[in-house]
């Protein structure tokens, strides 16, 4: 039997047709339906424009953004089995991590690198989408959602960067958010403190350490921000982000051309 013969028999099965309910026969109007009734096909437009194929025209930096994002889960998740959000062990655990997990190294450097580069990418992706005009009409609503996702990058960075609690993650942190501290209204050094009442034991910066200093109290909140918190957000958009792209009509045109001068 050859492979020919044995795709033709599995499409042709009651299980891959209860489960495909439109893979057959191969119409249009077919392929539409598949993408519709699809739980993983249906964030994708039922067609694409000729332009959106071209890779010159988005290099793929959506694509590349997210995939940044799936391998920092996996990583994540996997690094997670080997770390306590504790002080007397945090440390120890990413020295454990360097030389006495079997790649462990390796484990942590693509975490680390993954962040790096999401970071990166997502910030060139808001480049591609302003510079070709892909915020206009009636795309938007979908360009401050991205916006939303790019300050969940950059927190997803923040907030990890305490959690190797060496040197260098104490000190960063701290400055962080010592300069929180003057945000208006909401911190206690800030513009409009006395208007609202903001204190070193009730503002932005207490809320986010958990105290007046960093320490055990910060580590724990930092690292459910960093695991659990902004993840879940981070996936709530991006799942608005691409259910927009489908229904704005996919991936967004050329800039129309400057008008003729009269």
């Amino acid at each position: 039997m050859t492979l020919r013969e044995i795709g033709e028999r599995i499409r042709s099965s009651q299980i891959f047709q209860s489960i495909f309910r439109h893979g057959r026969p191969d119409t249009s109007r077919n392929r539409v339906l598949v993408i519709i009734s699809n739980v993983f096909l249906h964030i994708h437009p039922t067609f694409v424009r000729r332009h959106g194929l071209r890779f010159a025209y988005t290099f793929g930096l959506g694509g590349l953004s997210f995939f940044a994002f799936l391998a920092l889960t996996v990583t994540g998740v996997v690094l997670m089995f080997y770390y306590r959000p504790f002080p007397e062990v945090a440390y120890r655990d990413m020295k454990d991590l360097a030389f006495a997990v079997p790649y462990g190294r390796v484990l942590r450097n693509a975490h680390r690198w993954a962040a790096h580069a999401m970071v990166l990418v997502v910030i060139l992706h808001m480049a591609r989408v302003f510079y070709t005009g892909s915020y206009r009409p009636p795309r938007e609503f979908n360009w401050v959602v991205g916006v939303g996702l790019l300050f969940m990058t950059l927190l997803l960075s923040f907030t990890g960067y305490l959690l190797p609690w060496d040197q260098l993650a104490f000190w960063a942190i701290t400055v962080g958010t010592n300069m929180a501290r003057s945000t208006p209204f909401i911190g206690h050094e800030g513009p409009f403190a006395s208007l609202v009442g903001a204190r070193i034991d009730n503002d932005v910066r207490f809320m986010l350490l958990g105290g007046v200093e960093v320490g055990q109290a910060a580590l724990i909140r930092f690292y459910v921000l960093h695991c659990v918190v902004l993840p879940l957000a981070a996936i709530l958009l991006l799942t608005v982000h691409f259910w927009r792209v489908r229904k704005d009509g996919g991936i967004s045109g050329p800039i129309d051309p400057l008008p003729p001068s009269a």
